[in-house]
C-alpha cells in the first residue's frame, strides 16, 4: 500500500511540475514568438502598398523578403550555443532589443537597396532567437513532452498571422505626419519587441535549478528527470562538432531547407496571391489572410499532441509535408476559382506549419545538450536559406510570367522532397524510447 501511495504521490508531483513549467514559460515564449514572427512577415502586408509606392517589381519584393534569411544564417549556431552555455535570458533579451530597433527602422526605407540592407540586418538580429528557444525548451521539458511544448510555442506562427492581419489592415489606413500607412505598419509593429526584450531580462529563468517559482520537490524532480535523460544519451556521446556531420542532423537540415522553401514562400506571398486571385483591395486581403492561420492553429497543436502521445516523429512531420504538396498541386489547376483557391491555400498553410513540432522534437531526442544545441543551430541556419529561396523564386517567376504557377510548382516539389528526407531519418530518432 505504501508503495502504491508513493507512486501516486510521485505521479502527482510530475503532473504538477510539468503543469507549472508549462504555465510559467510557454505563454511568455509564445508571446515573444508572435512578436518576432510579426516583424518577420509584416512585410507581406506592407508589400500590398509598398511595392506600388516605391516602384518595386515582384522580383525586388521577393529578393528583399527572402534576404532576411541570408542574414539569419549568420548567428544561428552561435545563438543556440549562447543559450546552452551562457544564458537564455540574456541572449533572448538582447536579440529582441536589437531586432525591435531594426524592424521599426525598416519603415523609413525609400530604395530597393535600403530594403535589402534592412531586411538582411533584421535577419542577423533575429537569428539567435528561434534556435535559442528550441534549445531552451530542452532545459525544461523531457523528450516525451517536447513536441507538445514546441507545438504550443510554434502556434505563434499562425497566430501571428491572425493578429497581424487585422492590425496591419488598420495601420495601412493611417496617414499620420505625411507617412503612408505601410510605413506606420512597420514602425509600430517593431515597437513591441523593445518592450518584450526588457521584460525578458527579468522574467525568464535560465535553468530549473534557478527556478524559485518551483517548490523544492518540483525542482528536484525536474532536475533528476533531465539529468537521467542526459545520462542515457551520454552512453553514446556525440560531440558538438560530430553532431554537425551526423547523418540524421544533415537529413533534418535538408528537410527543413526544403520545408521552408514551401512554408515561407507561402507565408510571405499568400496575401499577394489572395489579392491577385480574388481582386480584393489591400485591407480586405489582409483580413482574408486570417482564414488559413485560424485553421492552422488547431492543426498544429493536434499534430504535436498526437506525436507526443504515440512517440512517433518522422511520419507526423512527413505526412504534413505531403498534405501541403497535395493542396498546392491542386491549386495550380483551379486558380480561376477564388473560393476553392483560398480553401486549398488554407489546407497547405495549416499542414506546412503542422510539420514543425514533431520535426523540432527530433534533435534533442538523440543528442546530448551541447551537441543538440549545435545541431539545432545548424538545422535552423541552413534550413532558413530556404526562406530566401522560396520567396525569391516565387517573385522571380511572377515577374517573368505575371502568374504564380511557377512558384506553386516550386513549393510542391520542395514539400515532396522534405517528406522524403524526413522518412529517411533513422527510426531511433523518429520514435522516442519511453522511459
Amino acid at each position: 500500500m505504501n508503495c502504491i501511495t508513493g507512486q501516486m504521490a510521485r505521479a502527482e508531483l510530475a503532473r504538477e511540475t510539468r503543469r507549472r513549467v508549462t504555465r510559467r514559460l510557454l505563454p511568455f515564449l509564445f508571446l515573444l514568438y508572435v512578436v518576432a514572427y510579426i516583424d518577420r512577415i509584416n512585410v507581406s502586408f506592407a508589400g500590398l502598398e509598398m511595392t506600388k509606392d516605391l516602384g518595386f517589381s515582384d522580383a525586388v519584393f521577393g529578393f528583399g523578403s527572402g534576404i532576411f534569411f541570408i542574414g539569419y544564417v549568420v548567428l544561428g549556431i552561435p545563438g543556440a550555443l549562447l543559450v546552452e552555455r551562457w544564458s537564455a535570458r540574456k541572449t533572448i533579451a538582447a536579440t529582441m532589443l536589437i531586432w525591435g530597433i531594426v524592424a521599426s527602422a525598416t519603415g523609413l526605407i525609400h530604395t530597393a537597396l535600403e530594403f535589402y540592407v534592412m531586411r538582411f540586418i533584421l535577419g542577423v538580429a533575429e537569428a539567435a532567437f528561434f534556435p535559442g528557444v528550441i534549445t531552451y525548451l530542452g532545459h525544461w521539458h523531457r523528450a516525451e513532452d517536447r513536441a507538445k511544448a514546441v507545438a504550443i510555442f510554434m502556434t505563434a506562427i499562425p497566430m501571428s498571422q491572425v493578429i497581424a492581419a487585422p492590425v496591419s489592415a488598420a495601420l495601412m489606413k493611417a496617414h499620420w505626419f505625411g507617412l503612408a500607412g505601410w510605413r506606420w505598419l512597420l514602425i509600430l509593429e517593431g515597437a513591441p519587441a523593445l518592450v518584450c526584450g526588457v521584460v525578458t531580462a527579468f522574467y525568464l529563468t535560465d535553468r530549473p535549478r534557478d527556478a524559485r517559482w518551483l517548490a523544492a520537490a518540483q525542482r528536484d524532480w525536474l532536475i533528476g528527470e533531465l539529468a537521467r535523460e542526459q545520462a542515457q544519451k551520454a552512453r553514446a556521446p556525440v560531440t558538438a562538432l560530430r553532431a554537425l556531420m551526423h547523418r540524421d542532423v544533415l537529413l533534418l537540415a535538408g528537410a527543413y531547407f526544403t520545408g521552408t522553401v514551401a512554408s515561407y514562400g507561402l507565408t510571405l506571398w499568400m496575401p499577394k496571391m489572395i489579392q491577385r486571385f480574388s481582386g480584393l483591395n489591400a485591407v480586405q486581403t489582409a483580413i482574408l489572410s486570417m482564414v488559413p492561420a485560424l485553421v492552422a492553429v488547431p492543426t498544429m497543436l493536434l499534430n504535436g499532441w498526437h506525436s507526443d502521445r504515440t512517440g512517433e516523429r518522422r511520419w507526423h512531420a512527413a505526412c504534413a509535408r505531403l498534405m501541403t504538396a497535395a493542396a498546392l498541386f491542386v491549386t495550380i489547376f483551379v486558380t480561376d476559382h477564388a473560393s476553392l483557391t483560398l480553401a486549398l491555400l488554407t489546407v497547405a498553410y495549416a499542414f506546412v506549419v503542422a510539420a514543425f513540432p514533431p520535426m523540432w522534437a527530433m534533435p534533442t531526442a538523440f543528442l546530448g545538450s551541447t551537441a543538440a544545441a549545435a545541431s539545432i543551430g545548424l538545422i535552423n541556419s541552413f534550413g532558413n536559406i530556404g526562406g530566401f529561396v522560396g520567396p525569391y523564386l516565387i517573385g522571380l517567376f511572377s515577374a517573368r510570367s505575371g502568374a504564380f504557377i511557377g512558384g506553386l510548382w516550386t513549393m510542391v516539389i520542395a514539400a515532396l522532397i522534405a517528406a522524403i528526407l524526413l522518412v529517411s531519418i533513422r527510426a531511433r530518432v523518429g520514435a522516442i524510447e519511453r522511459q
